[in-house]
């Protein structure tokens, strides 16, 4: 019963405050550059050598009865044509049927074509009956060649089922390689020691890492805080970290302004502020070519 009440008050709190934030087009780099685009909540678009990568898009303003906070800085019709889309896990908050069709439409539109799909392995049955153009499956550490570009999936300790008897779903994160160029989407996940595992295998340049959700203190057998998030970045030795799972959904019961001072004032803490990049929604980090690469 105490759950029920939380979750009752969480989707309360969700009604009540206002949505803020406007979405707007995506800033567009060159394809010797990489591009990353935080939408809100975990959901990213990502340019790389060319191709454009959505991850776990999530549009809508309602997930059944829990209302979004924040728009997504980029609105299913702003999209570029998307080359591929990867799904970390099952959960509503990262698979959203809507936003999925929304993406596969505005794609054919533009380009004539529909995108590719990564999931983990037990999570291709909810897609396929989507007009994605192949749906492909990954277990931990397995690794695809995918347009040029490759992507492996990493592990991550959370929980993967769509409903709560088909705990069969997997899960976990991706990161991303082209052109020079990698990034490390962890997916939803509590702090372990699989951080260090990604580091030395795959050394990603820049790491998008989750920081909400974490309150009570039990939500971080799945979800990491602020400070955890920041010791994944220093265990994953990437150059630059963006946080991710916060202020759009009223998940957790910390205040929702609290994961992001709590993740600066432990980076300052740390002095790595300037390797810490705070997006706001719709907004781009441009990482320019690798040397000697044009």
């Amino acid at each position: 019963m105490a759950k029920m009440g939380q979750l009752l008050q969480v989707v309360r709190e969700s009604h009540e405050m206002p949505m803020t934030g406007i979405s707007r087009p995506p800033e567009r780099v060159a394809a010797d550059e990489l591009g990353i685009t935080f939408i809100g909540h975990s959901s990213f678009l990502i340019q790389i050598d060319g191709k454009n990568i959505l991850v776990d898009p999530v549009l809508s303003k309602r997930l059944i009865v829990l209302r979004r906070l924040r728009r997504p800085g980029i609105a299913a019709e702003q999209m570029p044509p998307i080359d591929v889309v990867l799904v970390t896990h099952a959960h509503m908050d990262h698979l959203d049927f809507a936003s999925l069709r929304q993406v596969i439409r505005t794609t054919r539109r533009l380009s004539g074509r529909t995108p590719e799909v990564i999931v983990p392995r037990g999570v291709e049955d909810l897609v396929s009956r989507l007009d994605f153009a192949r749906v492909h499956e990954l277990e931990w550490w397995e690794r695809l060649n995918l347009q040029g570009l490759e992507v492996t999936m990493t592990p991550c300790q959370h929980w993967g089922a769509r409903l709560f008897n088909d705990t069969h779903r997997g899960y976990g994160g991706y990161v991303i390689e082209g052109g020079g160029h990698s990034v490390y989407h962890s997916g939803d996940t509590a702090y372990f020691d699989g951080f260090v595992e990604v580091g030395r295998r795959l050394n990603p340049q820049v790491a998008l890492l989750p920081i909400g959700a974490y309150f009570p203190d039990t939500y971080r057998a799945v979800h990491t805080n602020p400070e955890e998030a920041v010791q994944a970045f220093l265990d994953v030795r990437a150059e630059w970290m963006i946080p991710m799972h916060y202020g759009t959904f009223r998940l957790g019961r910390e205040p929702m302004h609290e994961p992001v001072e709590r993740l600066i004032a432990e980076a300052d803490r740390l002095g790595i502020s300037e390797q810490v990049n705070v997006l706001g929604e719709g907004e781009t980090m441009r990482v320019a070519a690798p040397v000697g690469i044009s």
